[in-house]
């Protein structure tokens, strides 16, 4: 009986447009680095821009799908048939900011069959569940709680954390409410109560954050939740 080897070469797919004037682009850049030094692996990373993605043919040979910040995406369906593909293959993942809105957004198109599903940024047709934030969180921070036994809390080793966001918009709480009982389920919240981190229970690894965790790279300071993902990819 022979057993595997962890990989030592890890292929990820970055799915979103670049943007080289963009900091938190580059700030992915030196989260993976710094995972990878510490992990003793090799991460080599494509940027996947959403216009290229028209099926999951698109991605197969990478070994980890991380959908990155930057919305409107030029292309959504891209963005959603990324996501999905993730899903559906038990492929680490992990979405941030913009991603963590288009992982719902895609959850309830095609496992809940709410397929009018939409983001209010891109228009106010269909069923709108990313919403307005009532204090938009763009260059701030904010504590963040963890639930217990998740897999955003083991990779912190803590059930609270703070971390940096950029963003406008986050979930509705109507559909976070039509949640219960699925496999997508809130793992972070505020100290409000509100909906900050999401993830697949039944997956390998498949975290979503409306923070942008990668953001500590800037300062030094690796990723634990990147850490995790780069660990899931080299043991499947």
């Amino acid at each position: 009986m022979t057993t595997s080897l962890p990989k030592s070469t890890l292929r990820i797919a970055l799915v979103g447009d670049y943007n080289h004037e963009s900091v938190v682009h580059d700030a992915i850049h030196l989260a993976l680095d710094d995972a990878a030094a510490v992990l003793g692996v090799t991460a080599d990373y494509d940027w996947i821009a959403t216009e290229e993605i028209n099926s999951g043919e698109d991605l197969v040979g990478y070994d980890a799908i991380w959908v990155v910040p930057g919305s409107p995406y030029k292309k959504t369906e891209g963005v959603l048939l990324a996501i999905r593909y993730a899903r559906e293959q038990g492929i680490p993942f992990l979405g941030t900011c913009a991603g963590f809105q288009y992982v719902l957004i895609e959850y309830a198109r095609n496992v809940m069959g709410m397929s009018d599903a939409a983001h209010a940024e891109t228009g106010t047709g269909g069923n709108i569940i990313i919403t307005p934030l009532s204090c938009p969180l763009a260059g701030k921070s904010e504590v963040v709680l963890l639930h217990p036994d998740t897999q955003i809390a083991k990779a912190y080793g803590k059930s609270e954390i703070t971390e940096h966001y950029n963003c406008l918009y986050s979930v509705s709480e109507d559909f976070i409410a039509r949640l219960a009982g699925q496999d997508l389920v809130v793992s972070g919240t505020n100290k409000e109560g509100e909906a900050r981190v999401v993830e697949l229970s039944s997956h390998p690894y498949f975290v979503a954050t409306l923070f942008q965790h990668e953001r500590s790279s800037l300062d030094k300071r690796p990723s634990p939740l990147v850490q995790g993902f780069l660990k899931a990819v080299r043991v499947i």
